[in-house]
Parts: C-alpha cells; structure tokens; sequence
C-alpha cells in the first residue's frame, strides 16, 4: 500500500448535508426577488410607452432617505450587468444588483391601483419600518 493510498483511507468519509425539513429555506433561496404579473404588465406598458421594448427595469436600494434605505426604480438600457440576477416575466426583464438584493431577499415588487395612487410597491419582508410615503424603510 502506497502512501498516498494510506492517506485517503484515513481521511473521514464525506458526510452529505441533511435533508431539509419542512420550513427550512436554502441560502440560495432567501436571495430571491420577485416580480408580480400585475407588476410586469405594467414595466411592458411603460416600456412600449418610452419607445424602449428592449430595456429593462432596474430596482435596487440606496441609502437615504426618511428611514435609512430607499428604493430605486430606474428604466436600465444597456445590458444587465455581470452579478445582476436578471428576472425574466411576461417579456421584460428587471435587474437587481447583488448588494440591494441582501436587503430585498424575499420581496416582490407589486403594481398598485388605487383611488388615491397608482405605481410600483415592494412588498418586503425585511423592513422593520417605513416612512409615511413608502419610499423608505429601514432594516
């Protein structure tokens, strides 16, 4: 027996992950954002409006604001960039950089009509509290 052969047999065995039980959310899971229908639709018809069908929508954070954080929503016309993580839904596409998508980890941007406002809202389960005008939150 060679050396080399001794070495492996003495290196502990590979002990696979558990499975996961109910409840339990991969890391890769809670960095996910994503878009409703009613959200998508709209991006399309603002899109078509702009003479613009090939840009994206690009939503992300900054920080400022009321609250600490704010959101961005902002018409993006080059390609996403390399660590964008590209959502693709009824034929547009919105991007989100990788710092702001730790703090939109399990949001979903809405569409929102209503008497009294029509737009974008993000629906995120990281805020701890917002501002009176939902453009900033804090985490």
């Amino acid at each position: 027996m060679t050396m080399e052969a001794i070495h492996t047999n003495l290196m502990p065995a590979s002990v696979p992950p558990p499975a996961p039980t109910e409840g339990d959310v991969s890391p890769e899971s809670r960095l996910t954002f994503t878009v409703s229908v009613e959200a998508a639709r709209a991006i399309r018809r603002q899109l078509d409006k702009r003479g613009t069908p090939e840009s994206c929508l690009r939503v992300g954070i900054r920080g400022g604001g009321c609250s600490g954080f704010s959101y961005v929503i902002e018409f993006h016309d080059g390609e996403p960039h390399g660590r964008d993580r590209v959502i693709e839904l009824e034929g547009v596409r919105v991007v989100i950089d990788p710092k702001s998508l730790v703090y939109l980890a399990g949001a979903e941007l809405h569409w929102e009509k209503t008497l009294m406002r029509q737009g974008f809202k993000f629906v995120n389960p990281n805020e701890k509290t917002n501002c009176g005008c939902g453009h900033s939150f804090t985490v």
